[in-house]
């Protein structure tokens, strides 16, 4: 199914993770281990050419393959009976020694992992195109208030600034994570039929190694076929990071609803409008992104589920993830595409922002008057006269700094100096520029040139 690629992925992914990428994939890796096995002196230099030559220029009907792996249980099996043959058409002696001392699972594993890392290195791209706009976003509303909620309500007021700096935050953690899974998750998969390279003799680490620097993968201390750890970190950052896009889509969607009107995504001419109502202006990309987080927790439990495999190597669970992982990492790397073309052109409203402020009369401001009560008359009798004057503010429907200054409990301890310090919004946003400057000072190390970054 592509009908709806556009709105959870988008090129240059979809190219990586195809059927055909897949197949070439796997064909590198059997390139490869041609070459790695001539170096160690396994198999002739001369077959080990032939064989990698034909791997570079063959071009597998994908359709043919995936009849056949009906029958054989998987794809590496009709690719490589297809690959020795073609050999065979020009060298019968070299198809001697392809897939010589592998399995099918060394092949697609490795395949794999090789199209996960050049998705990881467009992750990465976007995760700092995201980085750096949300941390101008975060800089330019740094002293934007906006009002703050808690269980859907009007809360205390906070700053824009600090909510794109919770955004920012996790996308920087984030890319930590991703710094730390390469290594250890972009390991060469070479065992051969249970894990000890039995068919190449004393060659096997050899071959491992020289395998390994060819693909630029790391080479791990022992084959782990049927231990699946490593799938399974890729597939739990793919849904950490898939999880934090819907919540930044969340949040957003929220803030663009019409009674509430602080945010908006883009405007692009066709984009979010309604088939039978033209008024309307849909935030579609959080609806991509907010679908995406919905499907990346039941992906990413199956693979979590697979992990328990049997033996040397397992039936059935090494199989559930062959479409799960590709899966998983395209409804990650898509939406965080679309999320970083969205954030650099998010409208943002604080003229709204305020007037949604001042929609509560002041009430947002009961709890600084609460705890400046609470050093004179006590925490709880403080509380309970904010809680009682805040209830005929509501129902009066006056501003609560009215209410208090004919509140004859409240004289003697607060005066309308005091009350009107209070009720300015300035003096009670707490630590918010604070957090706002601790997370940009991440961000701009983050930000500055990097060997790490260039290499990737």
């Amino acid at each position: 199914m592509t009908l709806f690629d556009d709105l959870f992925s988008y090129d240059a992914l979809e190219q990586l993770l195809s059927d055909d990428a897949r197949i070439r994939a796997i064909l590198r890796f059997e390139a490869a281990l041609a070459l790695a096995e001539a170096r160690s002196g396994v198999i002739p230099e001369g077959a080990a050419h032939k064989i990698a030559e034909h791997c570079n220029s063959l071009k597998p009907n994908v359709r043919e393959i995936a009849k056949q792996a009906e029958l054989a249980g998987n794809i590496a099996i009709p690719l490589v009976k297809l690959l020795t043959e073609t050999v065979a058409q020009h060298d019968k002696d070299a198809s001697r020694f392809v897939h010589w001392g592998a399995t099918s699972q060394d092949a697609i594993d490795t395949g794999f992992l090789l199209q996960a890392r050049d998705v990881l290195s467009l992750v990465e791209k976007d995760l700092v195109r995201l980085i750096e706009s949300l941390a101008t976003l975060a800089e330019r509303h740094r002293a934007t208030p906006i009002i703050g909620r808690t269980w859907m309500q009007h809360a205390l007021p906070t700053t824009f600034g600090c909510i794109v700096a919770g955004w920012l935050d996790a996308m920087l953690r984030h890319d930590v994570r991703l710094a730390e899974l390469r290594p250890r998750v972009l390991a060469l998969q070479f065992g051969g039929a249970v894990g000890t390279l039995a068919a190449l003799r004393e060659h096997g680490p050899a071959v491992a190694n020289h395998l390994a620097a060819d693909l630029q993968l790391a080479l791990p201390s022992i084959p782990w076929h049927s231990h699946r750890d490593r799938m399974a970190e890729l597939a739990t950052f793919s849904g950490l990071l898939t999880g934090t896009l819907g919540k930044i889509a969340r949040d957003i969607s929220l803030h663009a609803q019409t009674e509430i009107g602080e945010l908006a995504e883009p405007t692009v001419e066709g984009r979010g409008g309604s088939s039978s109502m033209p008024h309307k202006r849909n935030p579609v990309t959080c609806a991509g992104l907010i679908a995406a987080a919905t499907r990346a927790p039941g992906l990413v439990s199956t693979v979590l589920a697979v992990m328990p495999q049997e033996f040397e190597r397992g039936l059935g669970g090494w199989h559930a993830e062959w479409e799960t992982l590709p899966e998983l990492l395209r409804v990650s790397a898509g939406p965080l595409h679309h999320c970083a073309e969205m954030v650099p052109g998010l409208q943002v409203n604080s003229q709204r922002m305020r007037e949604n402020i001042d929609s509560s009369r002041g009430l947002i401001f009961a709890e600084a008057v609460a705890v400046a009560l609470a050093d004179r008359m006590g925490k709880m009798p403080a509380h309970m006269l904010l809680e009682a004057a805040s209830k005929k503010a509501l129902a009066a429907n006056r501003p609560l700094k009215d209410i208090l200054l004919d509140e004859p409990n409240l004289h003697g301890h607060l005066t309308r100096p005091d009350l009107d310090s209070l009720f300015d919004l300035r003096n009670y946003l707490g630590s918010a520029d604070e957090f706002v400057r601790n997370v940009l000072e991440t961000a701009r190390k983050f930000l500055e040139p990097s060997e790490r970054r260039e290499e990737t």
